[in-house]
């Protein structure tokens, strides 16, 4: 796991997660997952992110929310959402939560990690 910019990925996906941790972490993040909306709330209110990664559709409410409450205050985190429906309406909605950028499953994961690093360097 890496040692720098500290990011947030959600997904309730167990693989997701893992090719998330693998894939962020040789690039140098450290990465701290959450499978749940309420997991990556508590997480989001105990530590400071660098970005956040997060599906749309999560066990027990929507990615969205995560995205909402990383804009709140002086905390603003930037935050990607990705998610299974890549349809107009899903695009427009992560982007009108405060998205910053927004991906389709399947998606190409050096694409996905070069728009991290680019929210990490602001």
């Amino acid at each position: 796991m890496g040692s720098g910019p500290v990011l947030l990925v959600v997904d309730d996906e167990p693989d997701f997660l893992s090719m998330y941790r693998r894939l962020l972490g040789r690039d140098g993040f450290h990465v701290v997952t959450a499978a749940t909306r309420a997991e990556a709330l508590d997480a989001l209110a105990a530590q400071r992110f660098h970005a956040i990664v997060t599906d749309v559709r999560l066990p027990d409410g929507t990615g969205l929310d995560i995205v909402r409450a990383a804009r709140v205050g002086d905390r603003y985190t930037p935050s990607i959402v990705v998610s299974g429906v890549g349809d107009q309406q899903s695009r427009e909605s992560a982007f009108a939560a405060g998205a910053i950028a927004f991906f389709a499953k399947p998606f190409e994961v050096a694409v996905l990690a070069a728009r991290v690093r680019d929210a990490v360097r602001g």
